[in-house]
C-alpha cells in the first residue's frame, strides 16, 4: 500500500501542478520492485529471502550504475519511491534529487532480527549508506527507522478514501442492516477460514476479501461499506480504515517490529481492538466485534491529506 501511496502522490502532483508538470520516466516496476521484497516467517526473514538479500546487495553497486544510467538516459529530474534503498542511491549517482515516502526504512526492519547481520553481513550498513544519499524523506505516521536519512518531514496519512455513497455500496454488496458486517482483509494470500460458517454461527455478515473487488467498486469502497474490518495491521489497511472511518479488529502478525509500533499508535488514529489468533481461527468473533463497536468515537478523525503535502514538495524540486 505504501507503493500505492506513492502513486497517489504522483497523481495529486499532476493535479496541483502546472500543465505537463510531471512526466513519469521510471516505472514502479523498475526502481520499486528491484528491492526484492523479503518474505518473513514467525522468527524473521525466510532463508530464501536472506539469500536474495545477500545476492541483491552483493550486486548493489552494479545496480546503482545501471539505474543511474537509466535515469540519465530518460532525463529524470527527481526520483520518487517508497523506501527502496536503490532509489536514493541511483538518484545520487545520476545527480538528481530523491524523495522517499514511507513509514519505515529497511535497516530498521532487518536490525530487529538478532541473526540477520550474521546471515547477511554488511547488508544493513549498505542500506543505511543508501539512505544517507536521500534528498528528503516524507515520513508517514506509524513510523520507525529513518536514522540515517538527512532530512525528514513528517506528513499526514496518505490513504485511499471511498468516493461512493456508503448505502449504495452496501446495497450493491447485499449487506443487510440487521447484523454487523465484517470485511475480512488478509491481503493477496487471504486466509483459509470457513467465513460462511462463522457468519451464520456468530450472527454476522462476513465479506471475504476478494482478490479484485466487484465491478464498479474499489477496495476502499469495501472498507467504507463494512462496519468493522478484521485484519493483521499494516500501513495500507490501517490508513484506509482511518480514511473511511471504519473500526479495525486486528490480530497478531508474528515477529515484525512494525507490529509493535502499530499496536502502540493505532488507538489515537481509529477505534481498534485486539483479537487473539485462536479466536480468529476458531470463529469466535462476535464478542470482539460488539466490544469494538461499543467503543466511543475518537474526538476527531486523523488527517489524510499527506498526498497534498508530498505533491507540493516534489513539485518544488522539479
Amino acid at each position: 500500500m505504501v507503493g500505492d501511496a506513492v502513486l497517489l502522490v504522483v497523481v495529486r502532483a499532476d493535479l496541483v501542478g502546472p500543465p505537463a508538470a510531471l512526466h513519469l520516466v521510471a516505472s514502479r516496476g523498475r526502481l520499486f520492485l528491484l528491492l526484492a521484497l523479503p518474505l518473513f516467517g514467525a522468527d524473521g526473514p525466510l532463508p530464501l529471502s536472506l539469500r536474495r538479500a545477500v545476492d541483491f546487495y552483493g550486486r548493489f553497486e552494479r545496480l546503482i550504475e545501471q539505474e543511474a544510467g537509466f535515469l540519465k538516459e530518460r532525463g529524470a529530474t527527481v526520483v520518487l519511491g517508497d523506501t527502496p534503498p536503490l532509489a536514493p542511491a541511483a538518484a545520487a549517482q545520476a545527480g538528481v534529487p530523491s524523495v522517499v515516502i514511507g513509514n519505515f526504512t529497511w535497516d530498521w526492519i532487518y536490525e530487529a532480527y538478532a541473526t540477520f547481520e550474521r546471515d547477511a553481513p554488511g547488508v544493513i550498513e549498505t542500506i543505511r549508506d543508501a539512505y544517507r544519499q536521500c534528498t528528503h524523506a516524507l515520513r508517514l505516521p506509524l513510523h520507525g527507522g529513518f536514522a540515517t536519512v538527512p532530512r525528514i518531514t513528517d506528513i499526514a496519512l496518505i490513504a485511499r478514501c471511498s468516493t461512493r455513497n456508503r448505502a449504495d455500496t452496501r446495497r450493491l454488496l447485499s449487506i443487510p442492516d440487521d447484523r454487523p458486517s465484517v470485511l475480512a482483509s488478509f491481503g493477496a494470500y487471504g486466509l483459509d477460514l470457513p467465513f460462511d460458517d462463522i457468519a451464520r454461527r456468530e450472527g454476522l455478515t462476513v465479506i471475504s476479501s476478494p482478490t479484485a473487488p466487484p465491478a464498479a467498486l474499489a477496495y476502499e469502497d469495501l472498507v467504507a461499506a463494512a462496519d468493522v474490518v478484521v485484519s493483521k495491521p499494516g500501513y495500507g489497511i490501517v490508513s484506509e480504515c482511518v480514511a473511511n472511518g471504519t473500526p479495525l479488529l486486528y490480530t497478531s502478525r508474528g515477529q515484525f517490529i512494525e507490529y509493535d509500533v502499530f499496536v502502540a499508535e493505532m488507538p489515537r488514529l481509529l477505534r481498534c481492538r485486539f483479537m487473539p489468533q485462536d479466536d480468529l481461527r476458531s470463529g469466535r468473533w462476535r464478542t470482539h466485534v460488539d466490544a469494538l463497536l461499543a467503543q466511543a468515537s475518537l474526538p476527531e478523525r486523523a488527517r489524510v491529506d499527506g498526498a497534498d503535502v508530498a505533491a507540493k514538495l516534489i513539485l518544488s524540486l522539479m
